[in-house]
This record gives C-alpha cells, structure tokens and sequence, in this order.
C-alpha cells in the first residue's frame, strides 16, 4: 500500500456550503485523502425516516472531496464513537427493550442491515475501483475497546462485501493487546490510533499483524473539551516531530482532526469514566484548521513536515477572513417558556412513572414532568436519583432548586393537607458516545422518590429540540415582566455583508441559541468555551433574528459579536 496522507473532517459538524474551501485547505497542506464518519442518527432520525440532503448529503461531500484532488475513507460504523451523541446510534435504536447493541443480537443486526441497505450502495457506487475516490472502508470502530463478539464483526465484514463494497475494509483500535485481539477480523487490515509514541505503538501492531501496512488510523494531534474543564491544546511542535518521525517509518498517517467544525445543535456527545462529562459545542479540536476555517500554527508545521516526505501543493493564499463586525444585540422580545409550555410543547402524555425520552419517542430537548403529592406529609427528602442529565424543580409553582446528573441533591418537602403540585423540567445532555454506557436513556430515569416513596401519576409533555420553539412573541411577557428562566428572548441585528461570526454570552447561564432558526448549539457559563461559531451560510444579508433559550436566569437581555473565538483557557 503506498504511504497515506490523510485528514479526519466530518461533514457533519461544517456547513455545506464551507465544505470545498476547507478542503482545498487540506489538500494545500499535502493531504492525499480525507477520512470521515457517518452518523447514523442524523441520517435515520426516526425509523424509516432516511435522510441524505443538507449536512447529511454525504454523496454530495465524496464528489467535492473528489473535486478538491483528494481521495476519501469512509468510516461507516454503525458506531463512532466521534464525540457525537450516542456514538452515532439513532436514540429509538438503543431505546428498544432489551436491545444489546454492538453485537450479533437479532433486534440490533435488523436494523443495521436496513440502514447500511441505505447508504453502502451510495459510497459502493463511488469507489475508486468505480471511477469514484473512495479507498477504504471501516468495520464498527474501536471496537475491540468495547467487546469481543467475532459474530458480529464478521456480520459487518460480509455485509459491506454483500453490499458491494471491493475496496480494502480495516479495523481501527488502541495500541493494546486486548484492543487489538477483541476488534481486529481477517479479511480486514489493521490499524492504531494514538498520539504519541509511534515506535511503541506499531511494535504492538506488529505483534499482531506482521504482515499489515502501518497505519495511524487516528493521529490525535488535539483533543476535545468537557463542559467545565479547560481547554485542550498540544503544541505544535510536539506533534509535528511526532509526525515526521511516523512518516520516517514510512506509515501511513490520519490526523484525527485535520479540521473539527463544531457540533451544532444537540450533536454533541458525553464520556463518563466514572462521572458525566458532557462535550462542548465546538469540536474545534485543536486541529490545523480552526473551527472557523482557518489555517493556525499548526497547519504550517505540518506542511514543512510533509514537505520533507513528499511534493506538495503551493501554499493557500494568504487571506484575512471575513468575520461579522463587533455588535451588541438588544433582545427586547421575551417570554417565559413555563408560560408558553402549553403552546409549544408536544405530548399530554399521562403515564404512572415519568417515561424517558425514548419511551416518549425524542431524542433531545426539553421533557416536562407534573404530578400532584397528596397530604398532609411531614418534610421528607425529594429525590431524582438518575436524573439525565438536569432538572429543574418546582413545588406549587416555586423553584426548589436545580438537579444536576451525579448531584446527591435533596429538598426537604413538606406537604400541606390540600396536597401539592410538582413540576420537573428535564434537559438532556450529550448521550455518552463511548464505553459501556453508550445506549444510555435520559429523562427522569429512575422516577422521582418522596421520602422513599415513588411518585406516580405523571403528566408528561415535550419541547423537542434543535427545531426552533414556534413561540408568538406578540404575547410578550403577558401577566408581567419575564424576570427569571427559563425564558426565550428574541432579538435583530442587520447585515451588510453576511460572514462568520463569534457569538459571547458573557452573563448568560445555560441555554440554546438560533440565528434565523439554525441553532448553534448549547452555551453554558460552566464553560471553557465562552463564544458560539456563526457560520457565514446561516447570515442574511439584511435583517437577521437571534433567539435564545436561558434556562437558568436573566441577567443578560444583550448578546455580542465578537472578532474572535474564546475557547476558554488552555490546558496542555
């Protein structure tokens, strides 16, 4: 196999219309070939329900790839792992009772078989053995850090043969044994992802697979954020040394990322190693190219290097890109969404346990559940035990508190003789997208305990997002001012020249944003990341509307274009 220069770059977390500059990018830097995953859950949101436009025109993503000169791997999963929620897993999948996903279980291989029916004929039709530039195809991914089932593995090896696929097929895991025993098949090369230490690394590869080409399948040149931590960075020198040193040995290389995007909307997922760890918005990674396009530090250290190894394209021009000026936005329409709820939410569910988003059918959003404590009842500790992954709580109208996934939180509630109503507005987080608690389900999981007791007798409805909340601002902020969350507050900026921009939401607390109903994503006060990327493609030229839903408080009623992202404080 001749040596791999190659970059991941998920089409999912750019828009469309960014795709072919930031690839012609890649191909500047000396790139040969671009890696990318699937997410199934945005392609088949619902059962049946296959979607291949917009973000998720993965055909349409091969052919720029093509026309941008490089070639394409395509990492199909069914899992990704990709910090992307669930793994890619569709939420009505691994919600099914009894489901074991990731193995040769009947339910789960079933609908496998169906989507993979759906999309390996359209990347089979653009493989290089096809006039196309696909070179490469993965089974599952890392699985040999999850399980051992050989079944299923071979499952997936002869279905992508059946389906069409002539192309090489390889597995992709850690530099460890039990990696390497528990996710490699015949029939499929191997290869390692790692960061550092190459030698030790491919030493493993070959104990295992003498006779395999080496290959970094994923080159970890940067790292991702958890909300709440600091902000990854490696320094660039460090990696390109790390990198010559790989291309030396004359391995094949793919930087995991070449160019991150950003996980708009609900798209990001979670870890858990213990405790939950939601991942940011941006998915900016750290890479070559930055999260708005750019070509950073890293980028022309790369270059020199793989200029050493290879012939490689003239530089890009240089070009200061256009970023949205620096703008203070008034967001003078507000309305308490505990006061629109009932016009814009879903359900009118009645269930006796809170059922979970899954048994509700939705995967992310806003779950509201209302249920009435009979008294008298002396003071007893309420309860969430399981909660995902935050809840506010309400007791006759009154905030209690917020519950956050892993809190040991408890409100001592007493309960008067005529009784008393209990509300509790769940939000989900990222699904945890690796390890064994991939599949996870969200809402009030575990019911919700009064003194020991659990409460039945649930009244259930749902605000499902990233769709927009269809709210009638004329209404404003009838029966008063909206002076606390959660709110949606509404505001417009004009433009002249539509282009990227840095939205800040210095004093805001946690919430949503949409800029003319594209939602950006989730913003936390937790941080690191203190600005939401605005790409250029969702700006009008004219008037422009931003929404935001703060869950939390008001202390803000202005938001901030600003010249630059604020990732947060680096950690290296």
């Amino acid at each position: 196999m001749p040596q791999i220069i190659s970059g991941a770059f998920h089409y999912a977390r750019v828009h469309p219309d960014q795709w072919r500059p930031r690839l012609e990018l890649c191909r500047a830097m000396g790139l040969d070939t671009i890696e990318t995953y699937v997410p199934w859950n945005l392609h088949e949101p619902q059962p049946g329900d296959f979607r291949f436009d917009g973000f998720a025109d993965i055909e349409a993503f091969l052919e720029q790839v093509a026309t941008a000169g490089l070639q394409a791997i395509v990492r199909p999963g069914p899992y990704i792992c990709a910090e992307w929620d669930n793994g890619g897993l569709p939420a009505w999948l691994t919600g099914t009772p009894d489901i074991h996903i990731r193995t040769a279980d009947s339910t789960y291989l079933e609908a496998v078989d169906r989507w993979f029916d759906e999309l390996i004929p359209r990347i089979a039709a653009r493989q290089v053995t096809r006039g196309g530039n696909v070179t490469m195809l993965q089974i599952e991914n890392e699985y040999g850090s999850y399980g051992s089932d050989l079944a299923y593995l071979t499952h997936l090896r002869d279905g992508l043969r059946a389906r069409g696929i002539d192309v090489p097929l390889f597995t992709s895991d850690g530099p460890g044994d039990h990696m390497l025993t528990g996710g490699t098949i015949d029939g499929a090369a191997a290869t390692v992802n790692f960061g550092s230490k190459p030698t030790e690394a491919f030493d493993t590869l070959r104990r295992h697979r003498p006779r395999d080409p080496l290959f970094c399948m994923e080159f970890w040149n940067g790292w991702f954020d958890h909300w709440g931590e600091k902000h990854h960075v490696r320094a660039a020198s460090d990696v390109a040394a790390t990198l010559d040193e790989m291309l030396s040995m004359g391995a094949s290389v793919n930087f995991y990322m070449v160019h991150g995007g950003t996980s708009f909307g609900v798209t990001a997922g979670a870890n858990h190693d213990g405790s939950y760890l939601p991942t940011v918005t941006s998915y900016d990674y750290d890479a070559p190219i930055d999260e708005a396009g750019r070509p950073t530090e890293k980028y022309w250290a790369y270059r020199e290097v793989i200029g050493r190894h290879r012939e490689i394209p003239a530089p890009p021009e240089p070009a200061e890109p256009a970023v949205l000026p620096q703008t203070t936005v008034a967001l003078d329409s507000a309305v308490s969404l505990r006061a629109a709820w009932d016009t814009i939410a879903t359900g009118g569910h009645r269930s006796p346990h809170p059922p979970t988003y899954e048994e509700l059918g939705i995967s992310h959003g806003l779950v509201r559940y209302r249920a009435h404590l009979r008294g008298p009842r002396q003071a007893y500790p309420l309860t969430l035990p399981g909660v995902a992954d935050r809840a506010h709580v309400y007791a006759g109208g009154e905030l209690l508190g917020i519950v956050n996934r892993d809190d040991d939180a408890a409100f001592e509630l007493e309960v008067p003789a005529e009784g008393l109503d209990l509300e509790v507005l769940v939000e989900s987080m990222g699904r945890v997208n690796y390890g064994v608690h991939t599949g996870e389900r969200k809402g009030l999981v575990e019911g919700v305990l009064h003194g020991g007791q659990y409460v039945h007798g649930w009244d259930v409805s749902a605000l499902e997002l990233p769709d927009l909340p269809a709210v009638d601002w004329s209404v404003g902020g009838a029966g008063g001012p909206v002076r606390t969350g959660p709110a949606l507050l509404r505001g417009t900026f004009d433009c002249v020249s539509p282009a990227d921009g840095f939205l800040a939401l210095d004093g805001w607390g946690k919430g949503y944003v949409w800029i003319n109903g594209f939602c950006l994503g989730r913003y936390w006060d937790k941080g690191p990341q203190r600005t939401l990327y605005v790409p250029a493609p969702v700006v009008r030229d004219g008037a422009n509307e931003v929404v935001v839903l703060e869950l939390d408080r008001l202390e803000q009623s202005t938001v901030t274009f600003e010249a630059s992202a604020d990732l947060g404080r680096a950690d290296a």
